[in-house]
């Protein structure tokens, strides 16, 4: 069984933002977000539902950013 670091996505209330990505990361997230629906259970899952999840991981394990933001 492949174990990624997303598990479970909630069901929070947006906020919208627009990004511009190279094509070589939408396919890799189309293929994560095939991925992660058949390892969880989920159905389907649109690609830019796992933006937000996936910053907010990398920002929560950057000790760099946690010091900075602990001395703001």
């Amino acid at each position: 069984m492949t174990r990624l670091k997303l598990g479970t996505l909630s069901d929070d209330k947006p906020v919208r933002l627009a990004v511009e990505l190279p094509a070589s990361v939408h396919r890799d997230l189309v293929a994560y977000a095939a991925i992660l629906a058949e390892t969880s259970g989920q159905s389907q899952l649109p690609p830019e539902r796992l933006v937000a999840p996936m910053l907010a991981r990398f920002m929560s394990t950057d000790r760099a950013f946690a010091k900075a933001r602990r001395t703001r």
